[in-house]
């Protein structure tokens, strides 16, 4: 299907940006079907709605001439949940609209309503705005409604959630009831439907290609972590995957300051998006992401509703999001336009349920793994630094000049060697990071078979001693996130840990002599794992295993 259905002014400008064949929901609103009625859309972030609705609404504001005639007031309005959005939405609406004639005016929050209100007394065919800022509008008289022909609802489910139900019923009861209303929303809450019963009639339902293939672009990992590795793993993350833009999720505020203080430590340059931002510093913050000053943006789910960056290749979601709408709107930010994009789900251990339903809720398709490691970012790093630009720029006669006098002085060694520091001092450092390996019992085998060490060696190690943990498989021990935390709080070295032996109900771990008495102490000082210990026999130069727990006897 092509775009032969459309005004003869709107397929030229769609053929000058390329547009060769509709997406599924620009194909579904130029149905005969759909034509002249209200519709209720389905459709996610990124699918082509704008230009749909763009279309759908085509017929009220050109008819069957080619330009839009000079009316009394206007004929289209589209509300979004926020000033970016709207502001998008309006961009979208002149280029589609340059040949038709249209004059399009957006009122939205932060701007001055002065020139807004202007804007609308000299005349305006189509206005795009936030719900608070057209009530006001209303209200004081700037904007009359009367003669609205469509409106349309973007991203209903969104202005819903954001507490706008009564401004928007506001605007709707001052519109004709004549008018065409369509509804786009990503989800189809009851909140969504009632809204929608009351304010359409004999609506034409769309599902815009399923939530499958809206979200067909985009692969989904969920990825193991320490809860006290979450800000590393996040960090190799943005490593290894290295996207123009990334988007990090959390759930509070103050998380989102925390974190981005962290990347900015580690030599991000992270912005950040929350609610407790003024107009004024989330402009800073997203004029930052859109001409590349910043590359990670760290946001909250309100504060990045109707976020569009296109170069979004990544989503990390450090805080797991409350349900799977909330997960659909987040990943959604990514995989846009036909492009690929990755969404991440950092889960600990005890969230790994939870993680689950959200995944089976939402129906994708997810991957489990490891974070990213240290080594792993180290090989990408080598490919990449191959691959800089600067390295197949042409250089100039002063440069030649400079670079020969730089190899007769110091020679090829010392210069390449300079240049991979300057080169890798660019890359923030990637972080050692454990995985705690519980989806390994997922596939019902262990990483490390039980009873087996997690270490071997080819010689016994001299002098060692034997402790007992009380942790085991029950317990989803693990040689994974044993070793770093027999490290960590134990006060020993790698080199100083011997077997590691799992049982059901325990966990036995072989100790050099020398570090051993250091180790149990350590190990039993008040803070962080709260994990028994006990010591299993006197030094052995044989290292010999210790005894294997105690059967229970069975009940006669």
């Amino acid at each position: 299907m092509t775009f032969q259905k459309a005004s003869p002014m709107l397929a030229r400008a769609l053929n000058e940006r390329d547009y060769q064949n509709p997406t599924p929901v620009q194909a579904a609103v130029l149905r005969p079907e759909a034509e002249g009625r209200d519709i209720l859309v389905s459709a996610q972030t990124g699918s082509g709605k704008t230009v749909a609705f763009g279309l759908a609404m085509s017929a009220e504001l050109i008819g069957a001439g080619e330009k839009i005639a000079d009316v009394a007031g206007p004929l289209a309005l589209v509300i979004a949940p926020t000033r970016e959005l709207a502001l998008q939405v309006a961009r979208e609406l002149q280029w589609l609209y340059q040949y038709a004639g249209a004059r399009i005016v957006s009122c939205v929050g932060g701007m001055d309503q002065r020139t807004e209100r202007r804007a609308l007394q000299q005349g305006a065919h189509i206005v795009v705005g936030t719900p608070g800022r057209l009530r006001d509008h209303i209200e004081r008289h700037a904007f009359d409604p009367s003669h609205l022909q469509a409106v349309v609802l973007d991203e209903a489910d969104e202005m819903l959630d954001m507490g706008f139900r009564e401004d928007l019923e506001f605007i709707l009861d001052a519109t004709p009831d004549s008018r065409r209303t369509l509804m786009f929303s990503a989800t189809m809450p009851k909140s969504i439907a009632a809204l929608a019963k009351k304010y359409q009639r004999n609506a034409l339902r769309i599902e815009a290609a399923g939530e499958a293939a809206s979200h067909a672009d985009i692969e989904y990992r969920a990825v193991r972590v320490d809860p006290r590795e979450t800000e590393k793993a996040v960090v190799n993350l943005l490593r290894f995957y290295d996207s123009p833009t990334a988007i990090v999720f959390c759930n509070t505020r103050d998380s989102v300051r925390h974190l981005q203080a962290i990347l900015q430590e580690r030599g991000f340059a992270a912005a950040l998006l929350s609610g407790e931002l003024s107009q004024h510093e989330r402009n800073l913050s997203m004029a930052a992401l859109r001409d590349g000053r910043a590359r990670v943006c760290v946001a909250t789910d309100v504060a990045a509703r109707g976020l569009d960056l296109p170069t979004v290749g990544l989503v990390i979601h450090a805080d797991l999001p409350h349900d799977a709408e909330a997960l659909q709107h987040r990943s959604g930010r990514t995989g846009r336009a036909g492009r690929k994009g990755v969404s991440v789900l950092l889960v600990p251990p005890k969230a790994r349920r939870r993680a689950e339903n959200l995944i089976a809720q939402a129906h994708v398709e997810v991957e489990w793994a490891a974070p990213p490691t240290a080594e792993e970012i180290k090989q990408l790093d080598r490919r990449r630094i191959l691959q800089d630009a600067d390295l197949g720029d042409e250089s100039s006669e002063d440069d030649s000049e400079l670079a020969s006098l730089l190899l007769s002085e110091l020679g090829p060694d010392k210069i390449a060697a300079a240049l991979a520091r300057i080169l890798r001092a660019r890359l923030p450092t990637a972080e050692e990071v454990a995985d705690p390996g519980f989806e390994s019992e997922k596939r019902g085998a262990r990483d490390f078979p039980p009873g087996k060490s997690a270490k071997s060696h080819k010689e016994p190690m001299p002098g060692a001693v034997w402790f007992r943990l009380d942790i085991g498989r029950s317990k989803n021990a693990d040689p994974k996130w044993i070793l770093p935390m027999l490290c960590r709080k134990g006060g020993v070295n790698r080199a100083d840990i011997g077997a590691i032996r799992i049982f059901p109900n325990e966990t036995n771990v072989e100790i050099a002599g020398g570090a051993a008495s250091g180790f149990l102490q350590s190990m039993r000082r008040p803070g962080g794992d709260k994990i028994g210990v006990e010591r299993l026999g006197a030094e052995n130069n044989e290292a010999a295993p210790p005894p294997k727990p105690k059967k229970k006897p069975k009940k006669p």
